[in-house]
């Protein structure tokens, strides 16, 4: 691990070892091609980039950084998922940070990131509209308006937020207001992989 944590000068069990994401405030927006993604600091450097594998047995998502060097892969844990559980394995040591598992309702989009370990809960991110979420899940029209996210820790608390945009390209906010026990690299690929499951 990086002496440069995520979160602060400490390190933890849940950073990544070629990236280190210290700001509070970044812009995950898709490209042109359908699901890959440019993530941005609130300096506008591009931090990260992904990009979904076609014609895998399973969805995958490598991503590497701001100067295309490997930074993770996100992999799903069935085949062909359209909804489950994601691994995120840090491309520098080959091992499993965290799992994304999503409790598939049709009234809200609920995300866990959990300890791939233990299975403990590390952090949540909840749509904010049962509405729109049930909508998107209808009709794809749906699709067109922007949805928005709430992230909480392992206890509840509130942390942050992830804020669809109306722009031609999907493009997401994701804001962090106190991340010191929530993995922001997850919370980044996550916010990729929600906006790539959306639009299947």
């Amino acid at each position: 691990m990086t002496e440069s944590s995520a979160f602060g000068s400490a390190s933890t069990p849940y950073d990544i070892s070629t990236v280190a994401l210290d700001d509070d405030r970044y812009e995950v927006k898709q490209s042109a091609i359908r699901n890959k993604y440019v993530v941005r600091d609130s300096t506008g450097d591009v931090v990260l980039r992904g990009k979904q594998k076609l014609f895998k047995m399973k969805e995958e998502f490598p991503f590497v950084t701001g100067d295309d060097e490997d930074a993770f892969t996100v992999k799903a844990g069935g085949i062909m998922d359209i909804a489950g559980n994601y691994a995120i394995t840090d491309a520098g040591t080959g091992e499993e940070v965290v799992v994304l598992d999503e409790d598939f309702s049709l009234f809200v989009e609920n995300w866990t990131i959990r300890d791939p370990d233990t299975g403990e809960s590390l952090a949540t991110i909840r749509s904010k509209s049962k509405l729109l979420s049930a909508l998107r899940h209808l009709v794809s029209v749906a699709n067109l308006v922007p949805n928005k996210y709430e992230i909480f820790d392992a206890d509840g608390a509130h942390v942050g937020d992830i804020e669809g945009q109306f722009s031609l390209r999907d493009t997401y906010t994701v804001s962090i207001d106190d991340a010191s026990n929530v993995p922001k690299e997850a919370v980044i690929a996550a916010a990729c992989i929600l906006d790539a499951l959306e639009n299947q």
